[in-house]
C-alpha cells in the first residue's frame, strides 16, 4: 500500500464525534438502550439536541479524550432529575489521577509488561509439552473455552479480580498436571488449566485500551505482543531438553506451576484495577462512606440488570458479535487460521527436523527460535515504520480520531510474508538441503504472524471500543479451537502429502486470506456504518478517496 493511501484513508470526522469517540469503556450492560450507543443517540435523535452544546463544551477543554460523558448518557437513559444527576460520580476533571489514562508512563508500561507476561505464561504452558510427548506416551490436545466468560466478565466486574481468580485456578491445575497419575486426569487438568489461563488472552488487549490512548496504544500492543509468540517459540525447546536430559516429564509441569505462581503474586501485589466504570463504582462507594449520603452513585450502578439477563449477556455477547459482525467474523477466521498454523508446526517441525535431519527433541525445539526473532523484527518494523505513520495521521486528523483502517497496511504486508514462509519452508524441507533454510523460513512466518496480529488486534480495539473485550474474547475462542484442532490432523497431512505439498496447500489457503484487509481498507467504512453493535463513533461513515483525489500535499 502506497503512503498516500496510508496518510489519507478518510476525511476527518466532525468535531462533535471527537468528544464521543474516546469513551474509555462501557458504563454498564444496559439493554434499553445500550450505554455504548448513547453517543449515537446524542448525535442523531432530535429530542436530545440540547446535549450537543454540552458535548462541544467538553471537546474544547484540554484532555477531553480522558473525560467521560456518562453524566449525559445516564441522564437520558434514566430521566433523572437535576438533583439526582448531581450525585453521579465522574472523574474530577480531565487530570484526575484515578483515571487510568492519567497514570504515570512508568506505571502504564509496567502494566503492559505484566499483561504480556501473563500471555507468555499461557502460551508457554500450552506449547511446552510438545517436547515431552514421547515420555508421556500420549498426545495432549485441549481447547480453551475460558475467553467466552473472561472478556464479558471483566466488563462487568473489572479486570483485576478476573485476572486473580483465573490465574489462581490456572496455577492449581498446572500443579495437578504435575501430580497426575493417568491419562484421563491429565487431559482433564490440562483442559481446565487452559480454560483459566485463557483469561489474559481475552482481557490483555482490553487493558491496553484502558490505560493508553490510540496514539500510544499501538506501541504498547507491540511490546505486549511478544508474549503470545515467545511462548510457542521457547516452550518446545524447554520441554525437549527436559525430555532429553532424562528428567521426569513432571518437571516441566512443576516449572510451569512455579512460573504461574510468580506471575500470580505479581498480579496480586502490583496490578491495579484499570477498567474505568469499576474504578468509578469504587469511587462512589468511598464517597458514600465519607459523606453518609447514599445518593452518590457510579454509572455502573445507575441501572439494575436482572441476574438472568446479565448471564445471558456474559455468555451470549461474544458470539452475538461474531455472527452479527461480518468484519469481526472475517478478522477472526484470518487470525484463527494463522494461529492454527502456528500450532500445526509443533507436528510439522518434528517430521522435518527430527525424522528428516535426525535431531534430538531439544535441538529440534531450538528450530522454533526464529519464530521469536521474526516476531521481534515485526515489532521493530511496527515501532520504527508503522507507528510513526499512524502518529502523523493523529496529528493530521486532530482533534478527531484516526479512521481504524489506518491500522491495516501492516496486515497486508504480514499476509504476504506468511504466504512466502509456507512455500519457503515446504520446498526446502528435503533432508538433503541444509536445515538452516527451513529454520529461517520460520522467521518469515513469525514476522508475518506478528504484523497480522498487531494490525488486526489494534483494528478490533479501534472499531469496537467499549465492547472490545467481548470482540477479543470470541477471537481468542475461535483461534484457540483452531490451535487445538490443527495439530490433530497435521501429522497425517504431512505424512500423506509430504512436507512439500502439505506446506504448499497451507500457502495457497493463506494466499486466499490476504485480500481480507485490502477489502476492509476499501469497504470497511461502509461495513462499519451498517453495524448493529459498534459504538457510534465507529459507525460514522467515511469514504476512502481515490489516488486521483488526494490533496497535492499528501502526494509523495
Amino acid at each position: 500500500m502506497s503512503s498516500p493511501y496510508i496518510k489519507a484513508l478518510v476525511s476527518p470526522t466532525s468535531p462533535l464525534m471527537d468528544s464521543l469517540s474516546a469513551i474509555p469503556s462501557r458504563l454498564s450492560d444496559v439493554e434499553d438502550p445500550p450505554i455504548d450507543q448513547i453517543p449515537y443517540a446524542v448525535n442523531r435523535r432530535p429530542s436530545l439536541e440540547g446535549t450537543i452544546s454540552d458535548v462541544k463544551d467538553l471537546k474544547e477543554e484540554p484532555g477531553t479524550r480522558r473525560q467521560s460523558i456518562s453524566t449525559i448518557a445516564v441522564h437520558h437513559i434514566n430521566e433523572k432529575t437535576d438533583e439526582e444527576e448531581s450525585f453521579l460520580v465522574d472523574w474530577d476533571g480531565p487530570e484526575d489521577m484515578e483515571n487510568p489514562k492519567n497514570w504515570s508512563n512508568s506505571q502504564r508500561w509496567y502494566i503492559t509488561g505484566l499483561t504480556g507476561a501473563l500471555v507468555f505464561n499461557a502460551t508457554f504452558a500450552s506449547s511446552s509439552p510438545s517436547g515431552i510427548i514421547p515420555q508421556m506416551k500420549n498426545t495432549l490436545a485441549f481447547q480453551r473455552r475460558g475467553p467466552l466468560l473472561w472478556g464479558p466478565l471483566s466488563e462487568t466486574y473489572g479486570r483485576r479480580p478476573i485476572f486473580i481468580i483465573s490465574f489462581f485456578m490456572s496455577t492449581l491445575f498446572q500443579m495437578a498436571c504435575a501430580l497426575s497419575k493417568n491419562t484421563a486426569s491429565m487431559l482433564i487438568f490440562r483442559f481446565l488449566g487452559g480454560c483459566f489461563a485463557a483469561s489474559p488472552l481475552a482481557n490483555s488487549g482490553a487493558v491496553m485500551a484502558d490505560v493508553w490512548d490510540a496514539r500510544i496504544r499501538g506501541k504498547a500492543l507491540t511490546v505486549f505482543a511478544l508474549g503470545p509468540f515467545a511462548g510457542p517459540a521457547l516452550g518446545p525447546a524447554v520441554g525437549g531438553f527436559i525430555g532429553d536430559s532424562g528428567a521426569s516429564w513432571r518437571w516441566l509441569f512443576w516449572t510451569i506451576t512455579i512460573f504461574s505462581a510468580v506471575v500470580l503474586i505479581l498480579v496480586i501485589l502490583t496490578l491495579p484495577e484499570t477498567y474505568a466504570p469499576t474504578i468509578l463504582k469504587r469511587k462512589a462507594k468511598q464517597r458514600r462512606l465519607e459523606t453518609g449520603n447514599d445518593k452518590w452513585h457510579a454509572p455502573l450502578e445507575s441501572v439494575s440488570v436482572p441476574l438472568t439477563e446479565r448471564l445471558s449477556e456474559i455468555i451470549g455477547k461474544p458470539f452475538k458479535l461474531f455472527f452479527q459482525e461480518p468484519m469481526l467474523f472475517a478478522i477472526t477466521m484470518y487470525l484463527a487460521f494463522a494461529y492454527g498454523c502456528l500450532y500445526l508446526l509443533f507436528e510439522a517441525y518434528p517430521i522435518v527436523f527430527q525424522e528428516g535431519h535426525h535431531f534430538k527433541a531439544g535441538i529440534a525445539g531450538l528450530m522454533f527460535l526464529p519464530l521469536l526473532v521474526g516476531s521481534a523484527i515485526g515489532c521493530l518494523m511496527t515501532l520504527v515504520y508503522y507507528d510513526p505513520q499512524y502518529n502523523a495521521l493523529c496529528d493530521q486528523y486532530a482533534p478527531n480520531p484516526v479512521p481504524p483502517e489506518a491500522r491495516l497496511p501492516s496486515c497486508i504486508v504480514g499476509g504476504v510474508f506468511l504466504v512466502i514462509s509456507f512455500f519457503w519452508f515446504g520446498w526446502t524441507s528435503y533432508p538433503s538441503i541444509s536445515y538452516w533454510s527451513p529454520m529461517i523460513a520460520g522467521g518469515a512466518f513469525g514476522l508475518g504472524m506478528q504484523l497480522i496480529f498487531l494490525s488486526l488486534i489494534n483494528y478490533i480495539v479501534d472499531v469496537y471500543l467499549s465492547v472490545a473485550a467481548s470482540a477479543l474474547a470470541v477471537t481468542v475462542i475461535v483461534r484457540s479451537v483452531f490451535g487445538a484442532g490443527f495439530p490433530l490432523f497435521a501429522r497425517q497431512m504431512y505424512n500423506k502429502l509430504n512436507p512439500r505439498w502439505a506446506s504448499t496447500l497451507l500457502g495457497f489457503i493463506t494466499l486466499l486470506l490476504v485480500p481480507i484487509p485490502i477489502l476492509f481498507v476499501r469497504y470497511g467504512p461502509y461495513l462499519r456504518s451498517k453495524s448493529k453493535n459498534m459504538p457510534a463513533a465507529s459507525r460514522d461513515t467515511v469514504v476512502l478517496p481515490s489516488r486521483k483525489t488526494l490533496p497535492k500535499e499528501l502526494e509523495v
